[in-house]
């Protein structure tokens, strides 16, 4: 019997793209939030009000793992921490701009509009890329840590990326993370470290895991 596919906690199209990626290759089949049918609703702007990434994505993982009936969800929260901005955006990252009115790429743009005119001037660009990744599935959680040391750059560069990606040069790859390519970045991103850390971590949990990979 093939078991169920696991929820994929996010409507982000590029999150998605990244995630079922390194999913495949751990050989779990993976769903998002509109194939899981499950519907947007107000509600769920309240679940990331915590002030720690960890908080934010174990909350959302359990919230959306009770709206399906206890089934596995995977779920992370990640942000960028600017030294010099004394670490914001943080965990306000994706809504630092204050713009309630855009999303998608208008929401990017907006935020690194800010990001921009925050550091102009500053020398110290130094920066890291935070993810916290969670997994729940009835009343079982689980929840890992993963990030990546870099700077912001001034000019943009790349076209694979979202969010911050174009600003985030990574000093492992010389070049930004909108610039990796997908299997590039789930090596080095804070998001594919830490959702490795969550799947090594699930491989020592009996029954979790397919049995070609526990």
């Amino acid at each position: 019997m093939t078991p169920a596919p696991w929820i994929l906690a996010t409507r982000n199209a590029g999150k998605v793209r990244e995630l079922r990626a390194l999913f495949r290759d751990a050989r779990i089949d993976v769903i998002d939030l509109t194939e899981a049918g499950i519907a947007e609703c107000a509600e769920e702007d309240e679940i990331e009000v915590y002030e720690t990434f960890e908080e934010n994505a174990l909350a959302k993982a359990r919230y959306y793992s009770r709206r399906a009936d206890g089934s596995p969800v995977v779920a992370d929260d990640s942000g960028l921490e600017v030294v010099a901005l004394g670490g914001e955006p943080g965990v306000r990252s994706k809504r630092w701009s204050g713009r309630s009115d855009l999303d998608g790429a208008a929401l990017d743009a907006a935020n690194n509009a800010l990001l921009v005119a925050r550091l102009r001037g500053i020398d110290d660009r130094r920066a890291r890329f935070v993810c916290a990744a969670a997994w729940c599935a009835g009343e079982e959680s689980l929840v890992v840590r993963g990030d990546v040391p870099g700077s912001i750059v001034e000019t943009p560069s790349g076209a694979h990326g979202f969010g911050y990606d174009p600003y985030f040069f990574v000093t492992e790859l010389g070049r930004t993370l909108a610039d990796a390519t997908v299997a590039e970045k789930q090596g080095v991103s804070h998001r594919g470290r830490a959702f490795a850390a969550l799947l090594d971590a699930l491989r020592r949990r009996v029954g979790v895991l397919p049995e070609g990979e526990r």
